[in-house]
């Protein structure tokens, strides 16, 4: 590919991306640094400022991706059935959102510090991404429940799924530190948080 094409710098970003998401995955958002993505990618570090200024924009950017690829799926729910029950819905959503943990750990951790360090283009490409996912909730509660107020649901569900990530993941310390304070506390996993909101949202059992 030429230098500075389209393709190389798509091919770019997403090696920068992926690079960050392999790290997040045992590493703390404040533990990794511009440093550490560019040992982990094929070109030098300092050619990763072509592309993205700080190390929140690379976050703010695997989150795009998140929401993006989570959007498809939602949107998938609205083409592919006429009709689904509040059980069929709440189980759809919860497996979707089952799969985008690090969905749901992005927004858990440093959302507003990924927003603010990022540049307004870049911070516009996410809510343009963002702004999809809410699109495809809302088509599809709209389509399959019609008596539902759709905005009240998207009101609650999406501040909602900032919390998920704590509740059902947590390290032996914290374990450890909830067991010392004397804590009855029970986690519970994505599906079951994600499918007891939705349920209660549609009105229906649980």
């Amino acid at each position: 590919m030429p230098k500075g094409s389209p393709e190389l710098t798509a091919s770019r970003k997403e090696e920068i991306i992926n690079a960050c998401e392999k790290l997040y995955q045992t590493m703390s958002f404040k533990e990794i640094t511009i440093r550490d993505i560019g040992a982990v990618t094929s070109f030098t570090r300092t050619s990763i400022y072509n592309y993205f200024q700080t190390k929140e924009e690379i976050f703010l950017s695997l989150m795009q991706r998140e929401y993006e690829l989570w959007a498809a799926e939602v949107n998938t729910l609205a083409e592919e059935h006429n009709t689904m029950s509040a059980n069929d819905f709440a189980a759809a959503m919860a497996h979707s959102l089952e799969k985008h943990e690090q969905l749901l750990k992005l927004l858990a951790m440093n959302h507003y510090d990924m927003e603010e360090n990022s540049r307004p283009e870049r911070l516009t490409e996410f809510k343009v991404a963002y702004g999809a996912s809410l699109d495809a909730v809302r088509a599809c509660v709209k389509k399959f429940f019609p008596e539902t107020d759709c905005e009240n649901f998207i009101f609650v569900f999406f501040p909602f799924l900032f919390g998920v990530y704590p509740y059902s993941v947590a390290t032996q310390k914290q374990l450890d530190a909830m067991r010392e304070a004397g804590m009855e506390f029970k986690m519970h996993s994505i599906f079951e948080i994600i499918y007891s909101c939705v349920m209660q949202l549609l009105g229906g059992a649980i």
